[in-house]
């Protein structure tokens, strides 16, 4: 298995973070890696998103767990892996929360191709949060 985890801290309260995560067609407006996206029912459990990242092939993602002002968890299956991906709000108190995105690749070959792919995936995680806190604060 192959994991990585960024988190930030914000005065956003789970309510502005999750409106911004459920309004998959408009993830383009704070992640910069994303040239179209869509989604194929409500933003919940089962439900496809096909994201295409600038110059690339088209991802499909399944949301695999949504809880409302709390997380959710896409995933895709590419080669064998599964890439699962944990974007989940942490209430530290004094009006902050943390918001954390977890990647674990797991699957045949895993220990191998985790560290070849998963730090390209993720290397825009702290630019595209950082840009969801400040747009959720306005």
């Amino acid at each position: 298995m192959w994991e990585y985890e960024h988190s930030i801290e914000t005065s956003a309260t789970p309510e502005e973070i999750w409106r911004l995560w459920a309004d998959v067609e408009n993830w383009g407006t704070w992640n910069t890696e994303i040239e179209k996206i869509e989604m194929n029912g409500p933003f919940a459990a089962g439900t496809h998103i096909t994201m295409t990242p600038p110059g690339d092939d088209p991802v499909l993602l399944r949301i695999a767990e949504a809880v409302e002002d709390e997380l959710f968890v896409d995933e895709a299956r590419f080669n064998g892996l599964l890439l699962r991906t944990v974007h989940r709000i942490d209430r530290i108190g004094q009006g902050r929360i943390r918001v954390v995105y977890r990647m674990e690749i797991t699957g045949a070959g895993a220990d191998e191709a985790g560290p070849q792919i998963g730090p390209g995936i993720t290397a825009d995680w702290p630019e595209t949060m950082a840009s969801l806190a400040e747009l959720a604060l306005r």
